[in-house]
């Protein structure tokens, strides 16, 4: 097998799962102002919104807090789900997809990260239409994962 091959092989065989991070999360009735804080003192690009429940909501960037809060005066105190992006408007990955193919969700949509969901289930064990978070998949990572497989091949 050539070493090219088997860089593939390597990459194509890591799962969303073994590489991502604790997700970042902030509740939909936080107020703008929170957001704002909360992605400093983390220094993220984007926080995920969830509510009550866990459950995916919705995803906020910088750009959007910055798009929202320039010339509104009022921006601080507003809830957070007035400016996200809405589920089932994100894109996310799945614990179980390829690494490879979380990459290529991220270049064709034009994000800086992913949320990662598994189905909700109820009290009951039943699964909802909705997701529960279980982690964040970022550029940074991917990065991450790239230099790691070329060091083990110097």
């Amino acid at each position: 097998m050539t070493p090219g091959a088997q860089f593939s092989r390597q990459l194509n065989g890591l799962k969303v799962k073994d590489v991502q991070a604790i997700p970042i999360v902030i509740r939909e009735q936080a107020s703008v102002n929170d957001a704002v804080v909360m992605l400093f003192l983390e220094n993220v690009g984007n926080l995920i919104v969830v509510d009550e429940q866990g459950r995916l909501s919705g995803i906020i960037s910088r750009k959007d807090l910055l798009k929202f809060t320039l010339g509104n005066p009022n921006a601080a105190v507003m809830p957070v789900s007035m400016v996200m992006t809405r589920e089932p408007n994100v894109i996310h990955a799945a614990p179980e997809e390829s690494v490879v193919e979380a990459a290529r969700k991220m270049i064709k949509h034009q994000v800086d990260s992913l949320p990662v969901v598994v189905p909700y289930k109820d009290s009951n064990g039943k699964e909802q239409p909705r997701w529960e978070v279980t982690g964040r998949i970022t550029k940074t990572i991917m990065t991450k994962v790239l230099l790691d497989l070329a060091m083990e091949r110097l």
